[in-house]
């Protein structure tokens, strides 16, 4: 019988040997492991989807199309009337399709694309650079927006729903930077007034639902500890203010900010092309408004992102009041 320390031994020269007869023996006799190892057959190179270079050919046609104008014909000068665009067809009917329901189809399609495409891929313990972007907006909206204004059984509740306000929001907003789209979907007052109306039905109902409708109504109209007589004057004003001016804010902030921003940006792409093409102006004036033209474009991006945060922070604080006793 062989003792426990010599079969032990037997085992590390057994092991030795299987490295040596594997690895790759060196001149001076040493095993070489660092030694590079072919691929296997089975390991492929990353290939990129087809939706990518699709979207990419797309991209670029829209961009060579937006483009071939702007350096052909005399250049359009901001105004209002950019928010009330001809009809393209079914002028005057309940149909009518403009440049502005082209771009609420274009953004609505791509998010709903990209989520879609997101939860038919199989989610990785190590995330991509696409999956990593999403997880952080989406723990953004649910942890500093939904828990931490909510609390976390209602925040869990309602976090589905600001994540699609903060995401649609956002899309719609950042359509103005999109070459050939050039317009905020945002900036004309029915998608803003669709999204309060989100926000107003949900707190309405959240607030109905969690402490009935005479509760309900009572906390939003009759704050508690004032003199009977007070509430001749104040009910109507809480009226006013929690069930008129809450959806009616929240529609002009975020409508006034996008039309603000077209007009900012349209001014300056304007006096660029101008200076540049037809009135055949100095450099250095030229290159100063390319450069606020930049420095625009990066300031609408910014104001795009904080407009559908301080959209969905009102929604999460709306929703906050309505469901708590006063």
């Amino acid at each position: 019988m062989i003792s426990r320390p010599v079969g032990q031994a037997l085992k590390r020269e057994r092991h030795r040997e299987d490295l040596l007869s594997t690895n790759t023996v060196t001149e001076n006799g040493t095993a070489a492991d660092d030694v590079a190892v072919p691929r296997t057959a089975d390991a492929k190179p990353f290939v990129k989807p087809l939706w990518y270079w699709v979207l990419l050919i797309v991209l670029v046609a829209v961009i060579a199309l937006t483009a071939v104008p702007a350096f052909t014909q005399h250049p359009h000068s901001p105004s209002v009337g950019d928010f009330f665009p001809g009809a393209i067809f079914g002028e005057g009917t309940f149909l009518e399709f403009n440049r502005l329901t082209f771009v609420r189809l274009v953004m609505g399609g791509l998010l709903c694309l990209t989520l879609g495409l997101a939860a038919a891929r199989r989610f990785r313990m190590v995330p991509g650079r696409g999956q990593a972007l999403l997880e952080i907006i989406a723990d953004f909206v649910r942890s500093n927006v939904a828990l931490m204004l909510l609390g976390n059984k209602n925040g869990r509740r309602f976090a589905p729903l600001l994540g699609t306000l903060f995401l649609g929001v956002l899309a719609m907003n950042l359509s103005g930077i999109i070459p050939g789209l050039n317009i905020a979907a945002s900036s004309v007052v029915a998608v803003p007034m669709v999204f309060a109306a989100l926000t107003y039905i949900t707190f309405i109902g959240a607030g109905i639902k969690e402490q009935g409708v005479g509760h309900f109504f009572a906390s939003q109209l009759l704050p508690p500890g004032l003199p009977k007589p007070m509430y001749l004057l104040i009910t109507p004003i809480e009226f006013l203010s929690n069930f008129i001016v809450r959806p009616v804010t929240l529609t002009l902030r975020l409508l006034c900010n996008m039309v603000s921003g077209h007009l900012l940006l349209g001014m300056t792409f304007f006096g660029t092309t101008s200076l540049l093409l037809h009135l055949q102006a100095s450099s250095t004036i030229s290159l100063l408004t390319g450069a606020a033209m930049i420095v625009v474009t990066l300031f609408e991006v910014f104001v795009a992102v904080l407009q559908a945060y301080i959209f969905t922070i009102l929604s999460a604080v709306y929703i906050k009041l309505s469901i708590e006793a006063h």
